[in-house]
């Protein structure tokens, strides 16, 4: 890929420039010249012929970066003027860079393109003379025209391709940079929802169960009841401020190892449900799995934890019903809990639970359903078995 045209000469081409006339000037006045006035192809023999050649070159220099090709273009109309004449090394050596400068800053058809016209003019110019002259030295000529036009012009050819493998490296480099920080981000983003779907869940349980027996001690002018309502306010505390404790270590943990060191396993679901009645819920449980991966196991615990949540503070009086089955390959969860609509929920919510087990099945490849069917609010997840880790 070239470089942008830029839109004024750089200050080196005006170097190059100033060099190479203060050079030519320099050989003229010492009369140091490539040909001689005797010799055939001198049309021009004047000793101050040279200059006006040199000039032309020198005048293209500034073109080299801003105008190659049409530098290259000015300067052989300036070298065929020079050979005519007495001829001066500084405009060989400037028509040279002007070759190297239109391949090395043209266009792509033109950095092509000149190195193969050099390439077939250095053959004919060696082959033909040697072959009308019949005499070997006319390869010299050849040899000649290589040095000025296809040297400098393969020379660039090299150049820029090493410099647009380098360019081509450098954006490789950046979008893999780029790449890498737009997965970092969203991994950072993931975790984070993992979290915040384990916080929720874990925590939401056990506030929710001190809010309502919270308002129940204060309601009821019951000593027993009020015993009983602390109790539970009590043991969901205790349980909460674990949880919270295991959650904030493994967010303070740099091992990069983020899984909790014990996850809820559906096992656990009796402890669950056990806990779900002593807070007040009427709850019946169905569940027959086995060797249920470990991300699914957590996912169906967690839809289960969040589910009886929403009964706790959502439901109407009633039986709530946790189901678990598996089958082909897929576990159903399936939790059912009495509903009227219109109901005040009797603690409030984040409004985040049907999002987040939305979430989790989703992650496993699964469906949810949440809703309300026949008078009951019903979750409805399906967790294929097959799927990875869901975090």
């Amino acid at each position: 890929m070239p470089p942008a045209t830029p839109s004024r000469p750089h200050r080196d081409d005006w170097r190059i420039a100033a060099g190479g006339l203060a050079g030519g000037v320099l050989l003229w006045a010492l009369g140091v010249h490539p040909r001689l006035a005797s010799d055939p192809v001198v049309l021009w023999p004047a000793s101050w012929a040279p200059l006006l050649p040199l000039t032309v070159a020198v005048l293209c220099e500034p073109l080299r970066r801003l105008r190659p090709r049409l530098g290259l273009l000015i300067g052989t109309a300036g070298l065929a003027l020079d050979t005519v004449t007495l001829g001066n090394l500084a405009t060989l050596v400037l028509y040279t860079d002007l070759v190297y400068a239109a391949v090395l800053y043209g266009g792509p058809a033109t950095a092509r393109r000149i190195p193969w016209v050099t390439g077939m003019l250095t053959v004919l110019c060696g082959v033909v003379p040697a072959a009308l002259w019949r005499d070997p030295q006319g390869l010299l000529i050849g040899v000649g025209v290589g040095v000025v036009a296809y040297a400098p012009a393969s020379t660039a050819w090299v150049v820029r391709n090493h410099r647009d493998a380098a360019e081509a490296a450098r954006l490789r480099a950046e979008q893999t940079a780029l790449l890498a920080e737009m997965d970092r981000a969203q991994a950072v983003v993931r975790e984070r929802a993992r979290f915040a779907r384990e916080l929720h869940d874990v925590v939401a349980n056990h506030l929710s169960a001190i809010a309502i027996h919270s308002t129940a001690a204060l309601s009821l002018d019951d000593r027993k009841t009020s015993r009983n309502a602390l109790g539970v306010i009590r043991e969901n505390s205790v349980v909460g401020l674990a949880e919270m404790r295991r959650l904030i270590g493994l967010l303070r943990d740099s091992s990069g190892d983020h899984e909790p060191a014990a996850s809820p396993t559906l096992d656990g679901l009796g402890a669950l449900v056990d806990g779900a009645r002593a807070n007040g819920l009427d709850v019946t449980l169905d569940a027959g799995h086995d060797g249920v991966p470990a991300p699914v196991e957590l996912a169906a615990y967690r839809i289960v934890q969040e589910s009886l949540t929403n009964a706790l503070k959502h439901a109407a009086p009633g039986r709530v019903h946790v189901g678990l089955d598996e089958r082909g390959g897929i576990l159903y969860v399936r939790v059912s809990s009495p509903y009227r609509r219109g109901d005040t929920p009797r603690a409030p919510g984040s409004g985040s639970g049907l999002s987040g087990m939305r979430e989790r099945t989703a992650l496993l490849g699964g469906t949810f359903e949440a809703g309300p069917e026949d008078g009951l609010w019903t979750v409805r997840a399906t967790l294929p078995l097959s799927q990875g880790d869901p975090s």
